[in-house]
């Protein structure tokens, strides 16, 4: 009897062992209506302007035990641009801006995941009017819940600022002091709402 335990207890760690082994990353989606890429500059150098993208996709893939064989592919369709200003809208579709005709994506493909003491990050290339470039996205993850309908939900929010000349993003109009009209900076601001996907 002794003999049957023993055994039984070596099969229980040995299919744990395995099960641990061959573990993948689970797939999330992203619950649009409660999500939200957007973007802010400052105009004239004095208050500044938001906008969003309506459209865009996300392939999420998320180990809890292991941040580091997470993953995420992020497309965004440019010309969904929504700042509010059909006139802006149709400036910043065009070769001044991003030129949505020739461009009609901007992606984030990471590389990598870690973490910073308590700051979780992706490595990724983000890819903008064409020109790709390495960069660092720190990012903040709420605990896993269980919604009322019984899917598994967790929130990420991120940020990062870049300078849009460094995309070929250059329309560089001067006001009289020297100033842009519309900052180099730009800060990219992400709340994502994921679904496990079933």
């Amino acid at each position: 009897m002794k003999y049957l335990r023993h055994l039984l207890l070596v099969a229980i760690i040995t299919v744990m062992l395995v099960s641990n082994a061959f573990a993948q990353p689970v797939e999330y989606k992203i619950d649009k209506s409660h999500s939200n890429i957007g973007f802010v500059v400052k105009h004239l150098v004095i208050t500044k302007v938001r906008g969003d993208f309506q459209k865009y996709d996300a392939q999420l893939f998320y180990d809890e035990k292991d941040i580091t064989k997470s993953s995420v592919d992020v497309t965004i369709d440019v010309a969904s641009i929504d700042t509010e200003n059909e006139r802006r809208d149709n400036h910043l579709r065009s070769g001044d801006f991003f030129d949505a005709e020739n461009n009609p994506q901007i992606t984030f493909k990471s590389t990598s995941f870690g973490k910073d003491g308590d700051q979780l990050y992706a490595m990724g290339n983000l890819t903008i009017r064409g020109v790709t470039k390495e960069v660092k996205l720190p990012f903040e993850m709420t605990e896993k819940i269980v919604d009322p309908w019984g899917n598994t939900r967790f929130g990420v929010e991120a940020s990062l600022e870049i300078n849009r000349f460094d995309y070929g993003v250059k329309w560089d109009k001067k006001m009289d002091t020297g100033g842009l009209v519309v900052s180099e900076e730009v800060k990219i601001e992400i709340q994502l709402e994921a679904v496990e996907k079933k």
